[in-house]
C-alpha cells in the first residue's frame, strides 16, 4: 500500500541519517575540522530547524530523540558530549510530554498494561542507570563516549533499516 511505501522510505531516511550522524560525530572528534563558523543568528535558526526535524522524527518513531539530539548538539554547537547529553535530557522532556499526551489519546499505551512486569523492570533499570550515569559523568572520557555513541547510532540505524524490509507473511 502507499502508506507502507511511505513508511518504508521514512525508515530508510532515518537509517541513513543515523549513519551520517555517527560518521560526522566520529570525524569531528578524530580530525581537526575547526568550527562551522556560523553566526549566532544562523546557528539559532539551524538549531530551531534541527529541533523541529528531531521532534518530528521522535514523534513518528515514538522515541525521545536523544540518539539524534546529542550528535546535533555536539556538531552544531561544538558542545562537549557530556554537556550535550545533559542538554538532550532537558530538550527531550517537553518532547516526551507531548508524545506521551498523543500516545495516551490513541490507546498506544495499552501494551504497557499487558506487559506491566516488563515495563516496571525496564523503568527501574532505567532509573538506576540514570543515577549511575550521573555519578560517572566526569569519570568516563570522551575517547570512550564518542565511539560508544557512534556504535549506538549504527545499531539504531540497522534496526531502523530492518523496519523497511518487507513484512514476513
Amino acid at each position: 500500500s502507499a502508506s507502507r511505501g511511505n513508511l518504508t522510505t521514512l525508515y530508510k531516511v532515518f537509517a541513513v541519517l543515523m549513519v551520517a550522524m555517527a560518521g560526522a560525530l566520529v570525524l569531528t572528534h578524530t580530525a581537526e575540522l575547526g568550527t562551522l563558523g556560523l553566526s549566532a543568528p544562523v546557528q539559532a535558526v539551524a538549531g530551531v530547524v534541527a529541533g523541529f526535524g528531531i521532534g518530528a522524527v521522535a514523534a513518528v518513531m515514538g522515541v525521545a530523540g536523544g540518539e539524534l539530539l546529542i550528535p546535533t548538539i555536539v556538531l552544531l554547537y561544538g558542545a562537549d558530549i557530556k554537556i550535550a547529553g545533559s542538554l538532550s535530557l532537558l530538550v527531550s522532556l517537553p518532547t516526551m510530554l507531548v508524545a506521551f499526551a498523543r500516545y495516551s489519546r490513541d490507546g498506544s499505551f495499552a501494551v504497557l498494561q499487558t506487559n506491566l512486569r516488563f515495563t516496571t523492570a525496564l523503568a527501574a533499570g532505567s532509573i538506576a542507570g540514570a543515577l549511575l550515569g550521573g555519578l560517572l559523568l566526569g569519570v568516563i572520557p570522551d575517547l570512550v563516549l564518542i565511539p560508544a555513541l557512534a556504535v549506538i547510532l549504527l545499531i539504531s540505524a540497522v534496526k531502523t533499516a530492518g523496519h523497511a524490509l518487507p513484512a514476513k507473511r
